[in-house]
């Protein structure tokens, strides 16, 4: 039986799991998350030009905490909870290996990927994220379950991205390369952020966000398009005088912004 169609098996009868149960199933699900610590599985990927979101490995991330009892914490605070650090483990020549930088105060859980020169300041990081190659997260930054974002992304300050497992949500937000997120930004509810898109300070998206394109007039839901400038806007409702908040797409990346939002390679290991 494949390790897909052990988790399949395991979900349907995930009432009756329990943290004592030992053999296949919990197996399954270490294996899983050594997968995805390291980058061999990834919850969502590019495929043929579309993003594929793996189901099943959703499932076995939930399977885990039901699976793993709480358990005493010291590294890198004390707590009591299923999922360690990543780095509880580590020595320096993990670190070396790995070729990231991470700034003491920076959680990252088990179960996340970080790519070569991946920088961490002091934020959070959840299970089953996958960080690509030369991005930042800066500090006080949120990075929920299963997001995926690409390389030489940055992730400004106070950046808050949703995650999948609480609320459970169908997607992962997706970042794709190469994209700079403004400070307090919110992407939550699986949206996807074209290659190279910048969303400004404070813009704050979710699924039912209306995202307008100034130039067309077009408005869209879930997806910023690549090169994208984005920013806050409102939208005028039926309603005379009331109007909701908004996404706009002022612009497309050009030189000069291209400029304000490259990634400087001193920061970087």
């Amino acid at each position: 039986m494949s390790l897909k169609e052990t988790i399949e098996n395991a979900w349907e009868k995930r009432q009756d799991l329990t943290s004592h149960d030992t053999g296949e199933i919990p197996e399954a699900v270490r294996s899983v998350l050594r997968g995805l610590d390291d980058g061999q599985l990834r919850v969502a990927e590019p495929h043929e030009g579309k993003w594929i979101t793996h189901d099943w490995i959703k499932k076995a991330l939930l399977l885990s905490f039901r699976l793993q009892a709480n358990v005493l914490f010291t590294y890198p605070s004390a707590g009591y909870d299923k999922v360690p650090s990543k780095f509880e483990h580590w020595v320096e020549k993990d670190f070396e290996a790995a070729q990231v930088r991470i700034v003491p105060g920076a959680h990252v859980r088990y179960g996340t990927y970080l790519a070569p020169k991946c920088v961490v300041m002091p934020g959070f990081v959840n299970i089953g994220a996958y960080l690509g190659e030369e991005t930042m997260v800066d500090i006080g930054t949120q990075v929920g379950s299963c997001a995926q974002v690409g390389a030489r992304c940055h992730l400004s300050a106070g950046v808050v991205i949703g995650g999948v497992i609480e609320p459970l949500q169908a997607n992962p937000v997706i970042i794709e390369d190469n994209c700079f997120l403004g400070a307090q930004s919110v992407l939550v509810e699986g949206i996807h952020v074209g290659q190279g898109a910048v969303i400004g300070m404070g813009v704050q998206i979710g699924g039912s966000t209306p995202i307008l394109n100034r130039q067309t007039g077009d408005i869209s839901y879930g997806s910023i398009p690549p090169y994208s400038v984005v920013v806050s806007g409102s939208l005028a409702t039926k309603k005379e005088g009331l109007s909701m908040p908004c996404a706009v797409i002022v612009k497309q990346v050009d030189a000069r912004t291209r400029l304000k939002t490259a990634i400087n390679e001193l920061l970087r290991p």
